[in-house]
């Protein structure tokens, strides 16, 4: 029987986004930005937009497929999916979904995108004064427990804790996504540095997050355009192939008022392990990582989680110099990532590894045929990516 995988069967020719916005600032509607995406992506491949049959997104996507179907005259829709869960979770689900309806003969083009206008629908995580709360809610929000990060903060803290990771160590991954956002003029922070000393200075969110160790809050949209691997050297860009993909959740790790068995987790003990094992790689082939950044604290403990060093190690391999684009051991979030980029829900951290891959990033990396995607560290479903060159698809496969 032969082996079911994505590996080598998909890949990306195009990306393409819109303008970015501070939250709320947006001159046109959230579907309009979606198109303005999509359209780059399909300049970018050289590809009529009519050619389209398929959409993917995730976490509660507005932006309708049959809509934009009709908004683009495509002839035909084939594949529309969505993926569970809310917020930055999905981002990498969503390629794995699009690319396994071509995988699969559903679809021949599939755009994956996520698009985000919060002054026509409001913030995403803002606290609401509804009459009634269900589920998760109902175990915190009577403890004032309301927002994102006064939920995950606990989570980052027992992490610390255990492990003796020092403030330190989140401080750099924030000082290297500003870093790197300095030389990427698309980034929303470009122009706005950050150093240490300011880092220290800035005011508390909730412990252990001042306020650069939380992302932004964007409008905007960004889009990849993905076809069978086949038909990929037809287009003008080098292929960006898709070696492996998983998404999912530890044992009981949504259990309500937060009584999952492994508490200090990123969730990805489960779901890296299937990366690596659908890629046939090791953490030692990734040269870059774009992790998604709702709080630096998940970053942590998703690096750790994906063999990258163990918790204990994390004050001396989490230091700028290491996560610098430039010599680093390992390069991360090398456009500005959530934190200073842009806040796609995560979506503009793909087309950054697509563009490591290709080496047209803002801050190129010395290893760049292997590039890492993590989304959502610390929701579930969370999911991840493996993207490539050629080189590496031919690459001998782990057994």
């Amino acid at each position: 029987m032969a082996e079911r995988t994505l590996r080598g069967r998909v890949a990306v020719v195009g990306i393409g986004e819109s303008p970015y916005y501070k939250h709320g600032q947006s001159p046109v509607p959230e579907f309009q930005l979606a198109l303005q995406a999509i359209l780059a992506a399909c300049r970018d491949a050289g590809l009529d937009p009519r050619a389209i049959d398929g959409f993917a997104s995730y976490g509660e996507e507005r932006s309708d497929a049959v809509r934009l179907a009709a908004a683009l005259g495509l002839p035909r829709l084939r594949s529309a999916t969505m993926q569970w869960g809310g917020g930055g979770g999905g981002c990498c689900a969503a390629v794995a979904n699009g690319a396994a309806a071509i995988a699969t003969g559903q679809a021949e083009c599939v755009v994956v995108f996520r698009s985000l206008a919060q002054g026509q629908y409001g913030r995403f995580g803002q606290a609401s004064a509804a009459g009634t709360v269900a589920g998760e809610r109902s175990y915190l929000v009577p403890y004032g427990v309301i927002a994102p990060p006064q939920r995950f903060a606990m989570r980052v803290r027992r992490f610390m804790h255990e492990h003796g990771v020092r403030q330190q160590a989140l401080r750099a991954i924030a000082l290297a996504s500003y870093r790197h956002a300095q030389n990427n003029p698309r980034a929303l922070m470009h122009g706005k540095p950050l150093d240490a000393a300011r880092y220290d200075a800035s005011r508390w969110i909730v412990e252990p997050f001042h306020l650069f160790d939380c992302c932004m809050e964007n409008d905007g949209a960004a889009a990849v355009v993905l076809v069978d691997a086949e038909r990929a050297r037809d287009f003008p860009n080098e292929p960006v192939y898709l070696l492996g993909a998983a998404a999912g959740a530890s044992e009981r790790f949504g259990a309500q008022a937060h009584n999952s068995p492994d508490y200090a987790s990123a969730n990805f003990t489960t779901v890296a392990p299937e990366l690596y094992r659908m890629a046939g790689l090791t953490p030692a082939d990734v040269g870059v990582v774009q992790c998604y950044e709702n709080f630096t604290g998940g970053v942590v403990m998703a690096l750790a989680e994906h063999g990258f060093f163990a918790p204990e190690e994390a004050n001396d391999f989490l230091t700028l110099d290491n996560l610098l684009a430039a010599g680093g051991r390992l390069p991360l979030n090398t456009s500005g990532g959530n934190l200073a980029e842009c806040y796609m829900h995560g979506f503009e951290l793909v087309l950054e590894a697509v563009r490591q891959v290709r080496g047209t990033s803002c801050n190129p990396v010395a290893r760049n045929d292997v590039a890492l995607v993590v989304g959502g560290p610390m929701v579930a479903p969370a999911s991840d990516l493996l993207l490539g060159s050629q080189d590496a698809l031919e690459r001998r496969v782990v057994q």
